[in-house]
């Protein structure tokens, strides 16, 4: 066992923060600087998008920055409708704002109301580079099974770059410190500076934990300072490694060619630089290993895409390529999100539209996980078939019908079978729930025609007139105050 949790209680305690078993170095800055997050988050219910779950009361930690900020995991306080902290030795709290949030990252930016907390709570000190893996580590925070402000000691097991949120990549560091439930939004510490922030553990191992190394969180800083996050661009081809030989003697490759090769480009592009059967041997001056990776030190091997964002310039990556024999220096185009066809819906409320006895919302991945993939594919439903698949145009969306009909006499004859995709409305094809308002706003037709993509649900056919005069009486008989979200309102108010 390499662990041990420490309580703080009355006295001052000093810990080691270096290598173990060298002279300790107080700990009291950082406790001081460590706070104990309580979050009430109102999830929306995807099922019925226009209402919530019931309230969700949690507790993680976060560490005071400076500005007056305090960072924290954004699960801590993702949809949360009321947020405040507590000191450390401290009865008291004071209310919190979200100001900043990064769901795919894992990192929230909280402020207070009352800015006077900042007098005796500094911020904590942070580190400039990464920590050696073997080095001792502490992490800070409020976990289950008691009150007080607890120490987890560990060492850092390992440093990657890897998956995070939301097709999320980004730095890690592994720590074998014991972490529970409430940990969430503490800060790591080595050699008496902040080396990261806890956001993860994995439930069927004992003592191994994530951290989201100060390189993340300086990066994530930088990006909010315009008051929006936008993430850090990546190259989303998908790629193999080369250490199958049949594989190398196909591309013609020389025992010392290493790197990998684009098996799928994500732009349907004639003019994008890279296509299928490219080897990117090398990205910036860094050589890429058969295995996709590159040397970052002499400590340190790491997946190549973690140069992307570091070595971009102007919105593009320079890359070596070798092709049929020709080997090229290219200039490849990168982005901050994903081309996606199924939408993340981070801390962002759902879109929907309710229609009659219809309720129509853009397809979540949330809601898309909750499915019967085996029911899917037997009714040849696009969840299945295009769930994973990327945009075929900017904008477009698989529109779904989360939850069965509102009861009501026009809807005889027709029932809502598995979450159907919509594919038209009076023989237009829908593109996205905005192109569905609008086309729906402008119907002039006797009958409205819903047309299905997949086979379990049959086409359903409403006069106008009815349709429209349900839409008021569902509504009110279903207590639902607003027949769509925000940012559908002046779509569908628009003459």
């Amino acid at each position: 066992m390499f662990s041990r949790v420490i309580t703080i209680a009355l006295t001052a305690l000093v810990l080691a923060t270096g290598v173990r078993g060298q002279p300790a170095e107080s700990t009291g800055d950082v406790r001081k600087s460590v706070v104990k997050v309580f979050s009430t988050r109102h999830y929306p219910d995807l099922v019925r998008p226009w209402s919530r779950h019931p309230p969700d009361n949690v507790t993680g930690t976060g560490v005071v920055l400076e500005g007056k900020r305090i960072l924290t995991n954004a699960h801590v306080v993702k949809y949360a409708r009321q947020v405040s902290v507590q000191p450390f030795r401290s009865a008291d709290k004071y209310r919190a704002t979200v100001v900043a949030m990064a769901p795919g990252i894992d990192l929230a930016v909280l402020e207070l109301d009352d800015e006077s907390f900042f007098d005796s709570h500094g911020p904590a000190p942070l580190s400039d580079g990464l920590p050696n893996v073997g080095d001792s580590v502490n992490v800070f925070g409020y976990p289950m099974g008691g009150d007080a402000l607890s120490i987890t000691e560990g060492v850092v097991s390992r440093i990657e770059f890897a998956g995070y949120y939301y097709e999320t990549l980004g730095l890690r560091i592994q720590v074998d410190a014991a972490l529970n439930p409430g940990n969430s939004g503490g800060p790591a510490v080595a050699n008496a500076e902040v080396i990261g922030l806890v956001f993860s553990r994995i439930k069927e191992a004992e003592n191994i934990g994530y951290v989201i190394p100060i390189e993340e969180i300086r990066s994530f800083l930088q990006d909010i300072e315009d008051g929006t996050y936008e993430g850090r661009p990546q190259l989303f081809e998908r790629t193999q490694t080369l250490e199958n030989l049949a594989l190398r003697a196909k591309l013609g490759l020389a025992k010392d060619t290493t790197g990998v090769m684009i098996i799928e480009t994500r732009r349907d592009d004639p003019d994008y630089p890279l296509r299928p059967w490219d080897v990117i041997t090398a990205i910036g001056d860094y050589d890429i290993d058969n295995a996709g990776m590159v040397k970052i030190d002499d400590n340190l091997r790491l997946q190549f895409r973690y140069l992307v964002p570091r070595l971009a310039s102007d919105g593009t990556v320079a890359v070596s390529v070798y092709r049929q024999g020709e080997s090229l220096m290219l200039d490849v185009p990168i982005q901050a999100g994903a081309n996606k066809l199924v939408k993340f819906l981070g801390g962002d409320p759902p879109s929907y539209f309710i229609y009659g006895p219809l309720v129509f919302t853009p397809l979540y991945a949330s809601f898309a996980r909750r499915l019967s993939a085996e029911h899917l594919v037997r009714i040849s439903n696009p969840i299945a078939t295009r769930g994973g698949a990327d945009r075929d145009f900017e904008g477009e969306e698989l529109v779904v019908v989360p939850s069965p009909m509102f009861p009501h006499p026009i809807t005889k004859g027709y029932q809502v079978r598995y979450a159907p995709v919509l594919a038209k409305v009076n023989g237009v094809k829908v593109r996205n729930l905005r192109h569905l308002v609008e086309t729906l706003r402008d119907l002039e037709d006797e009958f409205v025609v819903f047309e299905w993509a997949d086979k379990g649900t049959e086409t359903f056919v409403f006069r106008r007139s009815e349709i429209m005069e349900s839409t008021i009486e569902i509504l009110e008989l279903n207590g639902i105050r607003a027949q769509y979200s925000n940012d559908l309102r002046s779509t569908w108010l628009a003459e």
